[in-house]
């Protein structure tokens, strides 16, 4: 049994996303070695609520709680300076961890994912697994809506490559891991990593749901996310509306878009402006508990998002919907032609079509259909339930020599 030194800059049991994967990495690797943690002070409180709720096995789990002085962190307000912020409190992260003398034997870079801030735990002279790290591929220009976006996407592509390219930290990162560890492809084509210390693992994943299948009477697609331009919810918007118009306005089919954003309004302008208002429903974010109710009323899960993960995806997947996405880095890599359709990048209007024939094939073809819903359970419990992914980790701790 190793001892895994584990930094998770967010750790929360109780939330998704980020905070959800902390959790789970650190748990996992503390089913086959002993993991020392280190997390942001802010997250003791629900960390140690929920070991107790559950009743939780620590015997493998040690935590320790850091942040920089006050006078290092009083601009930090919420979400606003936080990668600024992260990026600090990795770079001093070796100091701590010298004066606590802690004692590991493989150093761990759990989170945040994005590949553009470098781990400094290489500094510490041991084995060192840097992520799992990801980034959003640049939003091809043919669907944004704007110059503006157009720009504004530009810019953010190119402050990537600027970091990529020209931050000494993360040259020496990519350089002194021993292993890094990328939710796609992409990572390991961006920042030119060689493949012998190259491991592709994504960190999004999810619990196995002991669900019980139901006929459905309806034909129930669902889109759930932030309502942001990277997601391109208008496309599931109007590749549903020529989808039910195709159909002749059949009453059993609806659409249920789940999140909040920015983008709310012109979303629900763009299902008035299409007339099908009483066919869509927008629902708030809501508890895991009622979402997870959604999901297994649902019949397939509709994603046109370019982002390069998507946790929705695997829960969609855990619950046998069959994911009709773009065939991206991101939930293209997710879903393959076992549990899933993927729309291959062409124009927007191309888009659009070719989106709504994937609905109208899965709404006709009961076999196909079912055949992709079995196929999505069996591709969540091979690799993103999350307890495939804590022997995923055990076999990658095993392969490094100390």
């Amino acid at each position: 049994m190793k001892k895994i030194l584990a930094t998770a800059y967010d750790i929360d049991p109780y939330k998704g996303s980020e905070s959800a994967t902390g959790w789970n990495f650190i748990y996992q690797i503390s089913r086959f070695n002993k993991v020392i943690a280190i997390t942001r002070k802010n997250n003791k409180a629900s960390i140690d609520r929920y070991i107790e709720e559950f009743n939780i096995d620590t015997s493998n789990m040690q935590f320790y709680y850091y942040d920089l002085p006050y006078w290092m962190r009083f601009w930090k307000k919420g979400a606003r300076g936080s990668s600024l912020y992260f990026y600090l409190w990795q770079m001093f992260m070796p100091i701590f961890i010298k004066v606590k003398k802690i004692d590991f034997d493989i150093a761990h870079n759990v989170n945040f994912h994005t590949d553009a801030f470098p781990t400094f735990l290489w500094m510490l002279s041991k084995p060192t697994v840097w992520g799992t790290i990801n980034h959003n591929e640049k939003i091809p220009s043919q669907y944004l809506s704007s110059n503006k976006a157009i720009i504004k996407e530009n810019i953010k592509w190119n402050i990537k490559k600027l970091l990529w390219n020209f931050d000494i930290f993360i040259f020496l990162a990519r350089k002194k891991s021993t292993i890094v560890l990328g939710g796609n492809s992409s990572v390991q084509l961006r920042l030119k990593i060689k493949t012998e210390r190259f491991i592709s693992l994504s960190q999004v994943g999810s619990i196995e749901n002991n669900f019980t299948r139901i006929i459905k009477n309806k034909f129930n697609i669902l889109v759930v996310g932030r309502f942001l331009t990277i997601k391109s919810f208008d496309i599931a918007i109007k590749s549903f509306a020529k989808f039910l118009n195709n159909n002749k306005l059949q009453n059993d089919i609806s659409l249920t878009i789940v999140g909040k954003g920015p983008k709310e309004k012109e979303l629900k302008l763009l299902v008035r402006d299409l007339y099908i208002e009483e066919y869509v429903v927008f629902i708030d974010w809501i508890d895991k508990k009622d979402l997870d109710v959604i999901y297994q009323n649902s019949s397939l899960f509709l994603f046109p998002s370019h982002e390069g993960a998507g946790m929705v995806v695997v829960e969609a997947l855990s619950f046998g919907l069959p994911v009709v996405c773009f065939n991206n880095y991101g939930p293209g890599e997710l879903v393959d032609d076992s549990c899933g359709i993927r729309i291959d990048y062409s124009s927007y209007e191309t888009s659009v079509i070719e989106f709504s024939e994937a609905l109208q094939e899965l709404y006709k073809n009961k076999e196909k259909y079912l055949q992709l819903s079995d196929g999505a359970i069996q591709k969540f419990k091979k690799e993103y339930e999350w307890n495939q992914k804590g022997l995923k980790l055990k076999d990658i701790y095993n392969g490094i020599e100390l």
